[in-house]
Protein backbone atom coordinates (compact mmCIF):
# COMPACT_ATOMS: atom_id res chain seq x y z
CA UNK A 1 0.00 0.00 0.00
CA UNK A 2 1.39 3.40 -0.96
CA UNK A 3 1.56 6.32 1.47
CA UNK A 4 -1.17 8.08 -0.52
CA UNK A 5 -3.47 5.04 -0.31
CA UNK A 6 -2.87 4.67 3.43
CA UNK A 7 -3.55 8.38 3.99
CA UNK A 8 -6.85 8.12 2.10
CA UNK A 9 -7.90 5.10 4.12
CA UNK A 10 -6.88 6.40 7.55
CA UNK A 11 -8.08 10.01 7.37
CA UNK A 12 -8.85 13.00 5.20
CA UNK A 13 -7.47 16.52 5.57
CA UNK A 14 -10.08 19.18 6.40
CA UNK A 15 -7.65 22.12 6.56
CA UNK A 16 -3.93 22.60 6.24
CA UNK A 17 -1.45 25.45 6.41
CA UNK A 18 2.14 25.87 7.57
CA UNK A 19 1.19 25.73 11.26
CA UNK A 20 -1.86 23.48 11.53
CA UNK A 21 -3.23 20.28 9.99
CA UNK A 22 -6.87 19.42 10.78
CA UNK A 23 -7.78 15.85 9.89
CA UNK A 24 -10.96 13.75 9.88
CA UNK A 25 -9.85 10.39 11.28
CA UNK A 26 -11.50 7.06 10.55
CA UNK A 27 -12.62 4.67 13.28
CA UNK A 28 -10.13 1.88 13.96
CA UNK A 29 -7.08 4.07 13.29
CA UNK A 30 -4.92 5.32 16.14
CA UNK A 31 -3.51 8.82 16.40
CA UNK A 32 0.05 7.57 15.92
CA UNK A 33 -0.84 6.01 12.56
CA UNK A 34 -2.23 9.32 11.29
CA UNK A 35 0.84 11.14 12.58
CA UNK A 36 3.17 8.67 10.85
CA UNK A 37 1.30 9.06 7.55
CA UNK A 38 1.47 12.85 7.76
CA UNK A 39 5.17 12.77 8.57
CA UNK A 40 5.89 10.90 5.37
CA UNK A 41 4.82 14.03 3.49
CA UNK A 42 5.62 16.94 5.83
CA UNK A 43 6.54 17.71 9.45
CA UNK A 44 3.67 17.06 11.88
CA UNK A 45 3.40 17.01 15.67
CA UNK A 46 0.64 15.53 17.86
CA UNK A 47 -1.04 18.01 20.23
CA UNK A 48 -3.96 15.85 21.41
CA UNK A 49 -5.28 12.35 20.78
CA UNK A 50 -8.43 10.40 19.99
CA UNK A 51 -9.11 6.83 21.05
CA UNK A 52 -8.50 4.33 18.28
CA UNK A 53 -12.21 3.65 17.78
CA UNK A 54 -13.32 7.28 18.09
CA UNK A 55 -13.56 8.92 14.68
CA UNK A 56 -13.59 12.54 13.61
CA UNK A 57 -11.65 15.78 13.96
CA UNK A 58 -8.03 15.38 15.05
CA UNK A 59 -5.56 18.31 15.03
CA UNK A 60 -1.79 18.30 14.47
CA UNK A 61 0.80 21.08 14.50
CA UNK A 62 2.98 21.69 11.45
CA UNK A 63 5.98 23.29 13.20
CA UNK A 64 7.63 23.04 16.61
CA UNK A 65 6.56 26.61 17.39
CA UNK A 66 2.94 25.83 16.49
CA UNK A 67 3.14 22.64 18.56
CA UNK A 68 3.99 24.66 21.66
CA UNK A 69 1.12 27.11 21.10
CA UNK A 70 -1.45 24.47 20.15
CA UNK A 71 -0.50 22.25 23.07
CA UNK A 72 -1.06 25.21 25.39
CA UNK A 73 -4.41 25.93 23.73
CA UNK A 74 -5.61 22.37 24.30
CA UNK A 75 -4.19 22.22 27.82
CA UNK A 76 -5.82 25.53 28.80
CA UNK A 77 -9.10 24.54 27.10
CA UNK A 78 -8.92 27.36 24.58
CA UNK A 79 -9.93 24.84 21.94
CA UNK A 80 -13.63 23.94 22.12
CA UNK A 81 -14.30 20.32 21.21
CA UNK A 82 -17.77 18.87 20.64
CA UNK A 83 -18.60 15.21 20.25
CA UNK A 84 -21.59 13.28 18.97
CA UNK A 85 -22.41 10.04 20.75
CA UNK A 86 -25.16 7.51 20.10
CA UNK A 87 -26.03 5.94 23.45
CA UNK A 88 -28.30 3.20 24.67
CA UNK A 89 -31.72 4.25 25.98
CA UNK A 90 -33.54 7.52 26.62
CA UNK A 91 -31.75 10.15 28.68
CA UNK A 92 -33.52 11.38 31.82
CA UNK A 93 -32.99 15.04 30.82
CA UNK A 94 -32.70 16.87 27.54
CA UNK A 95 -29.64 18.66 28.84
CA UNK A 96 -27.43 18.06 31.87
CA UNK A 97 -23.99 18.73 33.31
CA UNK A 98 -22.87 15.60 35.13
CA UNK A 99 -20.08 15.32 37.71
CA UNK A 100 -18.26 12.23 38.97
CA UNK A 101 -14.77 10.90 39.75
CA UNK A 102 -12.53 8.90 37.43
CA UNK A 103 -9.71 6.55 38.43
CA UNK A 104 -7.24 5.03 35.94
CA UNK A 105 -5.96 1.47 35.90
CA UNK A 106 -2.86 1.83 33.74
CA UNK A 107 -2.07 -1.90 33.63
CA UNK A 108 -5.52 -2.81 32.28
CA UNK A 109 -5.86 0.33 30.13
CA UNK A 110 -9.18 0.91 31.84
CA UNK A 111 -10.86 3.61 33.92
CA UNK A 112 -13.58 3.40 36.53
CA UNK A 113 -16.10 6.13 37.35
CA UNK A 114 -17.65 6.63 40.77
CA UNK A 115 -19.76 9.15 42.64
CA UNK A 116 -17.27 8.89 45.52
CA UNK A 117 -14.32 11.30 45.65
CA UNK A 118 -11.62 8.93 44.43
CA UNK A 119 -9.41 9.65 41.46
CA UNK A 120 -9.89 12.86 39.48
CA UNK A 121 -13.08 14.89 39.23
CA UNK A 122 -14.74 14.85 35.80
CA UNK A 123 -17.47 17.07 34.36
CA UNK A 124 -19.38 16.01 31.25
CA UNK A 125 -22.12 18.07 29.59
CA UNK A 126 -24.63 16.60 27.17
CA UNK A 127 -27.57 17.76 25.08
CA UNK A 128 -30.01 15.35 23.45
CA UNK A 129 -30.18 15.98 19.70
CA UNK A 130 -32.67 13.24 18.83
CA UNK A 131 -34.05 9.88 19.90
CA UNK A 132 -34.20 6.91 17.56
CA UNK A 133 -34.60 3.14 17.73
CA UNK A 134 -34.25 2.96 21.51
CA UNK A 135 -31.17 5.17 21.51
CA UNK A 136 -30.31 8.84 22.08
CA UNK A 137 -28.02 10.96 19.93
CA UNK A 138 -26.10 13.35 22.16
CA UNK A 139 -23.90 16.37 21.67
CA UNK A 140 -21.22 16.12 24.34
CA UNK A 141 -18.86 18.80 25.67
CA UNK A 142 -16.08 17.98 28.10
CA UNK A 143 -15.40 20.43 30.93
CA UNK A 144 -12.52 18.13 31.90
CA UNK A 145 -10.62 15.97 29.44
CA UNK A 146 -9.62 12.64 30.98
CA UNK A 147 -8.84 9.26 29.44
CA UNK A 148 -12.00 7.51 28.14
CA UNK A 149 -14.10 10.15 29.95
CA UNK A 150 -17.09 10.24 27.60
CA UNK A 151 -17.36 6.48 27.24
CA UNK A 152 -16.85 5.66 30.90
CA UNK A 153 -18.99 8.50 32.28
CA UNK A 154 -21.95 7.73 30.01
CA UNK A 155 -21.68 4.04 30.92
CA UNK A 156 -21.68 5.05 34.60
CA UNK A 157 -24.93 6.94 33.90
CA UNK A 158 -26.36 3.67 32.45
CA UNK A 159 -26.34 4.99 28.88
CA UNK A 160 -23.21 3.49 27.30
CA UNK A 161 -22.03 4.39 23.82
CA UNK A 162 -23.42 2.01 21.20
CA UNK A 163 -20.73 -0.34 19.92
CA UNK A 164 -18.29 0.37 22.76
CA UNK A 165 -16.48 -2.91 23.42
CA UNK A 166 -14.84 -1.82 26.67
CA UNK A 167 -17.53 0.07 28.62
CA UNK A 168 -20.59 -0.78 26.55
CA UNK A 169 -23.61 -3.07 26.81
CA UNK A 170 -22.49 -6.28 25.10
CA UNK A 171 -25.99 -7.73 24.83
CA UNK A 172 -27.39 -4.57 23.27
CA UNK A 173 -24.48 -4.29 20.86
CA UNK A 174 -25.06 -7.86 19.70
CA UNK A 175 -28.79 -7.31 19.35
CA UNK A 176 -28.35 -4.34 16.99
CA UNK A 177 -25.26 -5.78 15.27
CA UNK A 178 -23.17 -2.77 16.30
CA UNK A 179 -19.78 -3.36 14.70
CA UNK A 180 -18.19 -0.02 15.51
CA UNK A 181 -18.13 2.49 18.35
CA UNK A 182 -20.61 5.30 17.72
CA UNK A 183 -18.57 8.20 19.07
CA UNK A 184 -17.53 11.09 16.82
CA UNK A 185 -15.23 14.05 17.45
CA UNK A 186 -17.66 16.33 15.67
CA UNK A 187 -16.11 19.80 15.74
CA UNK A 188 -13.15 21.85 16.93
CA UNK A 189 -13.21 25.65 17.38
CA UNK A 190 -9.97 27.54 17.99
CA UNK A 191 -9.36 30.44 20.38
CA UNK A 192 -5.58 30.57 20.19
CA UNK A 193 -3.34 33.61 20.38
CA UNK A 194 0.09 34.62 19.18
CA UNK A 195 1.10 33.27 15.78
CA UNK A 196 -2.14 31.29 15.64
CA UNK A 197 -4.50 34.20 16.34
CA UNK A 198 -5.65 34.08 12.70
CA UNK A 199 -7.50 30.86 13.61
CA UNK A 200 -9.55 32.63 16.29
CA UNK A 201 -13.19 31.59 16.02
CA UNK A 202 -12.54 29.13 13.17
CA UNK A 203 -14.59 25.94 13.47
CA UNK A 204 -13.81 22.70 11.67
CA UNK A 205 -16.42 19.94 11.47
CA UNK A 206 -16.17 16.28 10.62
CA UNK A 207 -17.90 15.18 7.41
CA UNK A 208 -19.04 12.01 9.19
CA UNK A 209 -22.46 11.31 10.72
CA UNK A 210 -23.35 9.04 13.60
Amino acid sequence: MTAAQEKKRAFTVLYEDENVIVTDKESGVNTEAVLAALNRERPAFAVHRLDRNTEGVLVFAGTEEAEEELSACFRERRVKKLYHALVVGKMPKGHAVEEAYLAKDEKRSLVTVSSRPQGEKIVTEYTVLEERDGCSLLEVALHTGKTHQIRAHLAFLHHPVVGDEKYGDEAFNRSVHATRQRLLSYSVTFSCGGALSYLGGREFRSAKKI
